[in-house]
């Protein structure tokens, strides 16, 4: 119904953003036809129908043209599957979280590997596949990914509070003594 079409193309406009066009080719009240598929075809589009039936011509003609058909029959549905869709084609977005910090204690010359920072973790933990940025002072002077991190000559994958570790970064090899480690990673914002 036309009352019913309405506010769905506002509120799919309203889903419009920078990154993402969102593109409605046609509108209209009534049964899904098969000029409806052909032309989602040569549009490479969808069709959204809500509280709609599908004529078997064109039911037909979208399963050998490929045209994916999806009926509603509540709103909301429609939309968050739109939103949904439309998130998953956006740019990732991410932003660091700090994980822990370590201090360095002693610096280590490991055969095959370099120099290592022998380190007491401080607050919260490293992890082997997290980010790290060293603090001297109050300057970043590197920041890696941690490419090593040990604990009694043995590969862990977290070190927690409270305990000593070996760490490397990267290709970094001019650790100091009183040095700060910070771990970060970076995780994914959901909109």
């Amino acid at each position: 119904m036309q009352g019913s079409l309405e506010p769905l193309i506002s509120s799919l406009e309203k889903l419009d953003n920078e990154e993402i066009d969102l593109v409605i080719l046609s509108s209209s009240t009534g049964t899904i036809s098969e000029n409806d598929v052909n032309l989602a075809a040569a549009s490479q589009a969808l069709i959204l129908g809500f509280n709609v039936e599908i004529d078997p011509p064109a039911q037909i003609a979208a399963n050998s043209l490929g045209v994916v058909i999806k009926r509603y029959n509540v709103i909301y549905h429609l939309i968050e599957d739109v939103t949904r869709a439309m998130r998953g084609m956006m740019a990732p977005v991410f932003k660091e979280v700090i994980i822990g910090r370590a201090e360095v204690r002693d610096v280590f010359q490991i055969r095959k590997i370099g120099m290592v920072a022998g380190c007491y973790m401080r607050t919260g933990e490293a992890q082997r596949n997290s980010f790290a940025r060293l603090i001297r002072g109050n300057k970043i002077v590197h920041d890696g990914k941690v490419t090593s991190l040990k604990n009694v000559q043995e590969s862990v994958r977290v070190i927690k509070t409270g305990f000593e570790f070996g760490v490397n970064i990267g290709e970094w090899n001019d650790y100091q003594v009183g040095d700060i480690i910070e771990f970060y990673v970076n995780q994914r914002v959901e909109f």
